[in-house]
């Protein structure tokens, strides 16, 4: 069981435990489009919430949009609460809350929107630490908030551990602290446009379980 050969687990948020529904992400662009005067596709919209082209910034950029103006106009729109209350939790993240070892949360959400979402969600209490990336303690793939998380939870840079993560940004945050890494794709993989690297290829958690840890790794 893959469980059992790590010390510890780090994971991801958006993408990876949790999602939200569509037409919460819609409301969101159409408000944002409204701001910056440039109306963003249902496709656009899907690339960057969940961050599927690599680095949001960088496809911000190449549509000759500033990622700071979008950043400050989507972050005053959002409701903190109505956005928790249109998030889920994937079925198959539940094998979080049975994990016999120190588990810690590393998410480019931001501390004022986690807070609510896994309070709604009730899964506070899976995690050892929370971890929400800043400008100050950086973004994935730099390791430094990876580093932070195991700092809090008292693991041990020798202890063995593993990231899972639903984003390029997670595997590199993963192999750049020297963890083993996760891949779960919950998207069509045609729409990523890119092929994600990882230890573990896997589309649901349960395949985890089902391969008792043989699963494929990224060869494509």
């Amino acid at each position: 069981m893959v469980a059992r050969e790590y010390d510890f687990w780090l994971l991801d948020l958006d993408g990876t435990l949790i999602d939200i529904e569509p037409t919460y992400v819609r409301s969101v662009f159409d408000r944002v489009s409204d701001r910056l005067g440039r109306e963003f596709t249902e496709y656009e919209s899907e690339i960057i919430w969940h961050g599927l082209g690599g680095s949001r910034d960088a496809q911000l950029r190449e549509w000759g949009i500033d990622p700071l103006n979008f950043w400050d106009a989507f972050h005053s729109i959002e409701d903190p609460q109505l956005r928790a209350e249109h998030t889920f939790l994937y079925d198959d993240a539940a094998f979080v809350a049975d994990l016999d070892c120190p588990v810690g949360l590393v998410t480019h959400c931001q501390q004022f929107l986690t807070d609510p979402v896994i309070d709604q969600l009730g899964i506070r209490d899976w995690f050892d630490t929370v971890v929400c990336c800043d400008e100050q303690l950086g973004w994935k793939p730099d390791p430094a908030p990876i580093e932070y998380a195991m700092a809090d939870m008292g693991v041990e840079q020798a202890s063995r551990g593993i990231l899972a993560g639903d984003g390029s940004s997670d595997i590199g945050a993963a192999w750049n602290t020297g963890l083993d890494a996760i891949h779960v794709e919950r998207h069509d993989p045609h729409r990523r446009n890119q092929c994600v690297l990882g230890d573990y290829r896997v589309s649901s958690f349960d395949e985890l379980w089902s391969n008792a840890g043989q699963v494929a790794e990224y060869t494509d």
